[in-house]
């Protein structure tokens, strides 16, 4: 299977895993000249608060969703390190219930990869909070590349 389109999503709480995030979309697309469409998603108060500490006006232009997902900082990193590698990409924004919006837009720019990242969970944290990227592996319409934010180092004790 060709990979011609990848849906590389992104949220606010991505500001740290942005080198990484890049890197994986990167090693994805270079090798097939694949376009990467970059998504910021946010949720409604999300989409409010960084729209406020941009100083955009709700009724402006500038105010959709791909207009500030353009100018926000995770974005922006990753869009220049796109740019330096030499990978096509566009800016998407969308508002809404992650998972579902990261879905949706695969599914409207007819991704061949999905690339997400995320955090190590405990099995009880995921029950408790749920978790945006097992939700998109399990509803994507493509393959999921998960992107771990910081290495976890393992709890097992080796007996000596």
């Amino acid at each position: 299977m060709s990979i011609e389109t990848i849906l590389l999503a992104v949220g606010t709480e991505d500001e740290e895993r942005t080198e990484r995030l890049a890197a994986e979309a990167v090693s994805v697309a270079e090798p097939t000249g694949a376009t990467v469409v970059l998504a910021h998603v946010f949720d409604g108060e999300e989409f409010d608060e960084v729209r406020s500490n941009l100083g955009v006006d709700p009724e402006s232009e500038a105010s959709t969703p791909d207009a500030v997902a353009k100018r926000h900082t995770t974005t922006r990193a990753i869009s220049k390190a796109l740019t330096e590698a030499g990978v096509d990409h566009s800016i998407r924004g969308a508002v809404g219930d992650h998972a579902d919006e990261i879905v949706r837009l695969a599914e409207e720019t007819d991704a061949d990869r999905v690339v997400v990242g995320g955090r190590h969970r405990s099995p009880t944290g995921k029950a408790v909070f749920g978790s945006v990227a097992q939700d998109v592996i399990l509803s994507a319409p493509c393959p999921v590349t998960f992107v771990r934010g910081e290495p976890v180092e393992s709890k097992r004790r080796v007996a000596p």
